[in-house]
């Protein structure tokens, strides 16, 4: 016997999915519409903004997500600690700009490029100065280690990727060596891009006494599922005295080479002066974001006795008002005279750099680019091919570096600027990334740089524009496929 009373309950009950999907699928709708109101007063180019709005409102199940993941280009809760001019932090940051211009550099020929670096950085340059260029692993470490040994007072540790391998156990060693003889230790890391190391390195550190936290890249309202923003900087500060900036991250691969890619090609700088007080302020800043405590440290300058050099500290990242790290590339092209040389491991510029190169080379400035033979990351290599034909054309040189991994991120204009740092050519260095660069106005560093780019030169193959020619057509859709996912590595 059928039991009628039952059978409205059924149908009822058969209904509820699909309510229950059609009322999911309205929401996704509407937070794709809203999602796309965000994109168009946000998003920095018109190509972007279009291509969000039709994926957020065509298909707003793939591309809500994506979006609140990946399509932030500013890092709001970083921006509004900065923009709260009656905060701790505020006040504590006037306090300290104040004393460090007091040592402001006056650098001769009244040079407008360098007046407008020192507005971008919000920085001036810094007198007083000793800087040690550091090449590959061997020399950065050596320099870096022994430096960690002979602080008296405090270390400042920040880096962008933590490996608890041998150098990373090195690093660890040290650091609560230093604890346990009563310095104060601060080390922070970046959750992202450390996000392989163990907690039993981290609580054996903080067992020790080293205060130890990570860069909250998803804390604050809204943060919280996003992944975009990451700090890859890298910076060591050892009393206030001395300081280490630049490529290196810790690591076996950094010291002893990649097993895959082979030795290990990189850049950092060892600066001893007041400039060190610069990057200082840059992680104290840093600091109070992961912690919301502002760090009580000496600020009296540090000065060298001998070859006094200007130095200034260009912190970039997505708290800024501008893209600061483009427009630095695009200045220091812009001021060149003779020659820009520039090393980067990644090479997918935005377009405004592409015109810089290419107007400079047009010029008959010699521009020198020079990445990696072998990629670490082959979505990034493949997309750069999609720029080099134009740059070759317009008379850009183009070298790829064959024996092992080229890291090294710096740059040389003419005779006398140099820049050493963390910040790629690409989309998330300029936007995405907390970055930071260390400018250089000195002839005799110039010079050592110059000759560091000779021996890469030497060890790359210069490219020719026959060798784009001879690509498949496979390879140049897989090249221009690349380039539409760049941006979000």
């Amino acid at each position: 016997m059928v039991d009628l009373t039952s059978e409205p309950e059924r149908i009822s009950t058969g209904r509820r999915p699909w309510q229950r999907w059609l009322l999911l699928a309205g929401v996704f709708h509407v937070l794709g519409f809203a999602s796309s109101v965000d994109a168009l007063m946000s998003t920095r180019t018109a190509q972007g903004a279009v291509a969000w709005i039709v994926s957020l409102n065509t298909v707003p199940y793939v591309a809500v997500p994506a979006y609140w993941v990946f399509g932030r280009t500013k890092f709001q809760g970083y921006v509004n600690a900065r923009r709260d001019e009656d905060s701790e932090l505020a006040l504590a940051l006037m306090t300290k700009m104040a004393e460090l211009r007091r040592q402001h550099a006056e650098l001769a020929h009244g040079n407008k490029h360098l007046a407008g670096v020192e507005r971008l950085a919000k920085l001036p340059f810094l007198q007083g100065n000793q800087v040690s260029l550091l090449i590959d692993g061997k020399d950065t470490f050596d320099s870096l280690f022994a430096g960690i040994d002979a602080a008296e007072r405090y270390l400042l540790v920040q880096f962008y990727i933590v490996r608890a391998d041998d150098v990373g156990l090195a690093l660890q060693a040290r650091l609560i060596d230093k604890a346990r003889e009563g310095l104060e230790v601060y080390f922070l890391y970046d959750e992202i891009g450390s996000y392989a190391l163990p907690a039993d390195y981290l609580q054996t550190m903080r067992d020790a006494g080293v205060q130890v936290h990570r860069f909250h890249s998803t804390r604050g309202a809204g943060n919280r599922f996003q992944l975009n923003f990451r700090n890859h900087r890298k910076i060591v500060v050892a009393d206030g005295a001395r300081a280490w900036v630049g490529g290196f991250n810790i690591g076996n691969e950094y010291l002893h080479g990649h097993p895959a890619l082979g030795p290990w090609r990189d850049t950092h700088l060892l600066i001893e002066g007041p400039a060190a007080l610069a990057l200082q302020l840059l992680f104290s800043e840093d600091w109070h974001w992961a912690t919301e405590e502002i760090l009580d440290l000496p600020w009296e300058p540090s000065i060298p006795s001998h070859h006094a050099v200007p130095v200034l500290i260009l912190p970039s990242g997505p708290a800024d008002s501008f893209e600061t790290a483009s427009l630095m590339i695009q200045q220091a092209i812009h001021s060149a005279n003779q020659r820009v040389w520039i090393s980067s491991p990644y090479f997918v510029p935005d377009e405004s750099v592409l015109s810089m190169l290419k107007l400079a080379a047009i010029n008959g400035v010699d521009v020198r680019i020079l990445i990696p033979q072998r990629p670490d990351n082959p979505l990034l290599y493949y997309a750069a091919y999609v720029f080099l034909g134009p740059l070759l054309e317009a008379g850009v040189k183009v070298y790829r570096y064959e024996q092992g991994f080229l890291h090294g991120k710096s740059f040389l204009v003419d005779d006398v600027g140099a820049g050493v740092g963390t910040v790629n050519l690409d989309n998330r260095s300029f936007r995405l990334n907390f970055e930071v660069t260390a400018l250089v106005v000195d002839q005799t560093f110039a010079a050592e740089v110059e000759a560091m780019f000779e021996q890469d030169f030497a060890r790359a193959r210069q490219m020719q524009l026959a060798d784009l020619d001879e690509l498949s057509l496979w390879y140049r859709i897989g090249a221009r496929a690349a380039y539409l996912f760049a941006p979000l590595l």
